[in-house]
C-alpha cells in the first residue's frame, strides 16, 4: 500500500479536474495510463471502468447532460483512444464539452516506428481531426494549462470536445507544481450582447403578432429566461431534440421538440418574427433541407459565424443565450399584453401537436404508436436516454412529453448506434434521485450490450426498453426503396431476456401496454440493471391488452 504518493504529472492534471468540481471519471486502466488513475482515490473522483472506451465517452456524455460539467474520459495510448474518438465525434456534432485526457509517446519518441506496445503512426493527428483542439504538452505546467484552457472554451464558446496527450515520461514525472497552479481559475463572465441589437429585438418582438421562439442545445442554460420571455410575449416555443424540455412540454406554450415534423415547422416558418436561440438549424434537426422561415428571423448564438448559418438573419445577436434573452426581456415595453394573444399562441400549439402527432403515425404507424404506449409506461422525471433507432427518432422522442431539458439524452447530428446505454448509466450516476431508462432498438443495443456488467458492477439502477424488429429495419426499407434485395439487415436475435439475467439483472417480455406498464413498474421498483423485451410485430397494441 502506498503510503507516501508521488506528485506526479498525471496527478495533477486530476487534481485540477477535481478543483473544477468533476468527481467522476470514464475510461479503462491501461499500462501506460496508470498515473491518471493513481490519484483517484485520494481526490475523492470515482472511476467508471466501462467495458469500451466507446461507451466511456457516451457514459460521459450522460454525465455532463446532468451535471453541466464536461465528461472526462480517460484511456490508454493507441488502441484506447481512437475507441473513444465516435464518442468524440458525436460531442463535436452536439457541442457538448469533453476532455479525453491519454499518455502518448514519450518525448523524442514521435514517428519512431519501431515497435513500442500501443504504437500509432500520429494519434494527436487523429484526435486532433475530431475535437476542437487537441494538445501535446511537455511539461505538467503545459498539462495543467490546458485543462485550466478547457474550462475557459466551455465557459465563454461553443463546447466542443478537447483532447490532452501528456507524453509517457512527461506524465510519469514526479512535480512540485503548487497547488496553487492547479486551483480552478475564475471564468469569465458570459458575452454581453450589443445594447443596439437588444433594443432591435425587442422592438420587433413587441411588435409581432405572431411570434415564435425555436430554442436549439445553445439554450438549455436558459431555460428560466426562455420560458419567461415566451410568456412575456405569448409566443410558440419548439425546440431542437437538444433542447427537447427546455421549456416544460406540458407548458401550453409548448409545441414539443418537433421539428422533424411538418407540422412543428410550421410553428417557425409561419410567424411573423421568429426568434431563433443556440441553434445552427441543421439537415439532422430539420430533416430537409433549410427551414425556410418567413418572417423576420432574430437569431441568438454565442459564435457570430452561427448567425446566418443554414438561415439568414435579418438581425443577429451574438451572445450567452441566458444573458441575450434577459437583456431582451428587460428592453421589452412595459405594456399591458392582450389578453386574447396567449390564448391564440396556446391553440396554434394544440393544433400543431394535433398535426404532429397524426403526421408521425402516418410516416411510421407502428412505431409512433408503440412509443405512445412506452411514454405513458414510463414514470414521471425520468431520464430516458436513446439510440439513433426507430422507435426514438419515429416515436418516442415526438411522443414523450418532459419536463426539464437534458431528459433524453440523444444525438441528432451524429446518430451513432450504442450511445443509449452508457449515456444513460453516466446520466443515472450524476442524478441518482431521477429514474433512468434507455429505450433502443435491437440493433442499436448490439453495439453497447456488453455495458449491461457496467451497470452491474457500478451498482446502479438503469432500465433498458430494448423494441426488437428483428434487425435493421430502416436500413432495409432503404434497400427496398433503391430496389436491393434485403442484405445484412435481417439479424439474428439472442435471447434478451436471458442475456439480462446472464449479466446479473433481471429480463422480463412485455407483451402488450399492460404487461409492459407491470414491468416497468417492477423494473423501477426492483432496481439494478433491468430489461424489457419488446418483440414489435407480436406486440398487441389494443386498448384490451391495456385493461
Amino acid at each position: 500500500m502506498e503510503t507516501t504518493p508521488k506528485r506526479t504529472t498525471g496527478w495533477v492534471v486530476m487534481e485540477t479536474l477535481r478543483g473544477y468540481g468533476v468527481d467522476t471519471v470514464f475510461g479503462i486502466p491501461g499500462t501506460h495510463n496508470l498515473e491518471l488513475y493513481r490519484p483517484l482515490g485520494a481526490l475523492g473522483i470515482r472511476p467508471v471502468t466501462t467495458r469500451h472506451e466507446q461507451g466511456a465517452g457516451y457514459g460521459s456524455d450522460g454525465w455532463s447532460l446532468q451535471t453541466g460539467l464536461p465528461g472526462v474520459v480517460i484511456t490508454t495510448s493507441g488502441p484506447g483512444l481512437l475507441n473513444a474518438l465516435s464518442a468524440a465525434g458525436t460531442a463535436y456534432c452536439e457541442s457538448r464539452p469533453m476532455i479525453i485526457v491519454s499518455p502518448g509517446p514519450a518525448l523524442g519518441a514521435e514517428f519512431a516506428d519501431v515497435g513500442t506496445l500501443h504504437e500509432t503512426k500520429d494519434q494527436l493527428g487523429a484526435a486532433s481531426a475530431i475535437v476542437e483542439w487537441g494538445r501535446r504538452v511537455t511539461s505538467a505546467e503545459q498539462a495543467v494549462a490546458a485543462v485550466h484552457d478547457a474550462f475557459e472554451l466551455f465557459a465563454t464558446t461553443r463546447p466542443r470536445p478537447v483532447y490532452l496527450e501528456i507524453p509517457l515520461d512527461v506524465l510519469e514525472r514526479e512535480t512540485e507544481l503548487p497547488a496553487t497552479a492547479t486551483a480552478p481559475r475564475p471564468l469569465p463572465d458570459p458575452a454581453r450582447p450589443a445594447a443596439g441589437d437588444v433594443a432591435s429585438a425587442a422592438a420587433l418582438l413587441a411588435r409581432a403578432e405572431r411570434p415564435a421562439i425555436l430554442a436549439g442545445g445553445g439554450s438549455r442554460g436558459a431555460a428560466a429566461q426562455l420560458r419567461a420571455l415566451a410568456e412575456r410575449i405569448a409566443a410558440p416555443v419548439v425546440t431542437t431534440l437538444n433542447a427537447k424540455g427546455v421549456l416544460d412540454e406540458h407548458h401550453p406554450l409548448a409545441a414539443g421538440s418537433n421539428l422533424r415534423l411538418a407540422a412543428g415547422r410550421r410553428i417557425a416558418q409561419e410567424a411573423d418574427v421568429l426568434l431563433v436561440v443556440g441553434s445552427k438549424l441543421g439537415e439532422a434537426e430539420l430533416w430537409v433541407p433549410r427551414l425556410e422561415a418567413g418572417g423576420t428571423v432574430i437569431r441568438v448564438d454565442l459564435l457570430e459565424s452561427q448567425i446566418d448559418k443554414n438561415q439568414r438573419a435579418d438581425l443577429g445577436i451574438v451572445g450567452d443565450a441566458a444573458t441575450a434573452l434577459t437583456a431582451i426581456l428587460e428592453a421589452l415595453p412595459e405594456t399591458e399584453a392582450d389578453a386574447g394573444r396567449g390564448d391564440r399562441a396556446a391553440d396554434r400549439v394544440r393544433e400543431s401537436l394535433e398535426a404532429a402527432r397524426a403526421e408521425s403515425s402516418e410516416l411510421s404507424a407502428p412505431n409512433a404508436a408503440l412509443a405512445e404506449r412506452i411514454a405513458a409506461a414510463l414514470p414521471q422525471h425520468a431520464i430516458v436516454a436513446t439510440d439513433s433507432s426507430q422507435i426514438a427518432y419515429w416515436g418516442l422522442l415526438n411522443a414523450l412529453r418532459v419536463s426539464q431539458p437534458n431528459s433524453t439524452p440523444y444525438m441528432a447530428t451524429y446518430a451513432t448506434l450504442g450511445y443509449g446505454l452508457p449515456a444513460a448509466l453516466g446520466s443515472r450516476i450524476a442524478a441518482p434521485h431521477r429514474p433512468a431508462f434507455v429505450v433502443t432498438g435491437d440493433g442499436a443495443l448490439m453495439f453497447s450490450m456488453n455495458e449491461f456488467i457496467t451497470v452491474v458492477e457500478q451498482g446502479e439502477d438503469v432500465t433498458v426498453i430494448v423494441v426488437d424488429n428483428g434487425g435493421y429495419a430502416e436500413i432495409k426499407q432503404n434497400e427496398a426503396d433503391a430496389g436491393i434485395a434485403p442484405v445484412g439487415v435481417d439479424l439474428a436475435q439472442p435471447d434478451w431476456v436471458a442475456v439480462a439475467d446472464a449479466f446479473g439483472g433481471r429480463g422480463r417480455r412485455a407483451g402488450g401496454p399492460r404487461e409492459l406498464a407491470q414491468a416497468v413498474e417492477a423494473a423501477v421498483r426492483e432496481g439494478g440493471l433491468q430489461l424489457i423485451h419488446i418483440d414489435q410485430a407480436a406486440f398487441d397494441l389494443s386498448e384490451e391488452a391495456a385493461s
